[in-house]
């Protein structure tokens, strides 16, 4: 059975790997796959691809934006921890 344009698509990408994606990447990619499912036109299993697909690129923003949260806190902790300076 061949496989269709969207599954070929997504198997290339899924190939480089999920962790290699930076996370302007993945959040175009996923706006990319939103913007195919809600246009409609393709086949269950494509949709089924395309959500699939969507689901491990939203894990792969949300993993980046907690990174981003724990630096953040982190950083916000050390300033808390340090003394004021005297001016």
């Amino acid at each position: 059975m061949a496989k269709t344009g969207a599954m070929a698509e997504n198997e290339g990408v899924q190939g480089v790997g999920d962790d290699a994606l930076g996370y302007e990447q993945a959040r175009d990619e996923l706006i990319d796959v939103v913007r195919r499912l809600e246009a409609g036109g393709t086949s269950l299993e494509e949709s089924l691809a395309l959500w699939e697909r969507g689901e491990a690129l939203a894990k792969v923003c949300r993993r980046w934006l907690d990174g981003a949260r724990a630096r953040l806190d982190a950083a916000l902790a050390s300033e808390g921890e340090q003394p004021a300076e005297q001016g």
